[in-house]
């Protein structure tokens, strides 16, 4: 059974100038860019209510609206894993990710990920956009993560975290001497040149990060 969605999002200055595949990946994560594509060539992503065409250009405060039918993921396999699940309802389920982990398919990964084993053990997930993955956690970190597991409960968590009513705390070890706390309030985006790793960039998205030193 297919599930209709609604989304919406507008260009930031980060994405500002990009082709509107390009640009449509950045906002909507959520979804395979080969599946955005699809919905651009339908009809199903507009730009301002129009159609266009994947290399056509985005700006600054153009508005993208989905409006499409969401089947199932095919290029995704469900494989069966221990995962360390602390809650779970008909909504969501929360899982403890452990460090080493990764969490969905990407080059070099296409087995193995937390979302592999996410559709073994809730299949019904293939209907949900990333399987429910709403964040994500890096290789290294453990920690908890929330899954949705209705197209209804994605909608609410991502709207939750793009409205910034979601907060998350994190323990890690730097080198260094800091002061006993302080706010770290800098635009983040894609490096410019080592396109895998995140940077400080002028025309980044806003990133506020509130630390306190709890051991030295």
């Amino acid at each position: 059974m297919n599930n209709q969605i609604t989304q919406q999002a507008e260009v930031t200055d980060d994405v500002s100038g990009m082709r509107l595949d390009q640009a449509a990946a950045r906002l909507f994560p959520d979804f395979s860019r080969a599946r955005l594509q699809s919905w651009i060539t339908s009809g199903s992503l507009r730009v301002n209510g129009e159609t266009r065409r994947n290399r056509d250009k985005v700006f600054a405060g153009d508005l993208l609206n989905v409006e499409a039918e969401l089947s199932a993921e095919d290029e995704w396999t469900a494989e069966p894993m221990a995962l360390q699940i602390v809650y779970e309802d008909a909504s969501v389920l929360v899982l403890n990710k452990q460090a080493g982990a990764v969490v969905h398919p990407a080059a070099g990964h296409r087995a193995g990920t937390l979302l592999n084993g996410l559709l073994h053990h809730c299949p019904q997930l293939e209907l949900v956009p990333r399987a429910g993955i709403v964040h994500r956690l890096d290789k290294d970190t453990t920690g908890l993560m929330v899954v949705a597991k209705t197209l209804q409960a994605h909608t609410s968590l991502v709207k939750q975290l793009q409205a910034r009513k979601v907060s998350r705390e994190y323990q890690a070890v730097v080198n260094g001497l800091l002061t006993a706390g302080g706010t770290i309030d800098q635009p983040l985006g894609r490096h410019p040149v080592q396109r895998k790793k995140q940077a400080v960039i002028k025309d980044g998205k806003e990133a506020v990060t509130h630390y306190s030193v709890i051991q030295r």
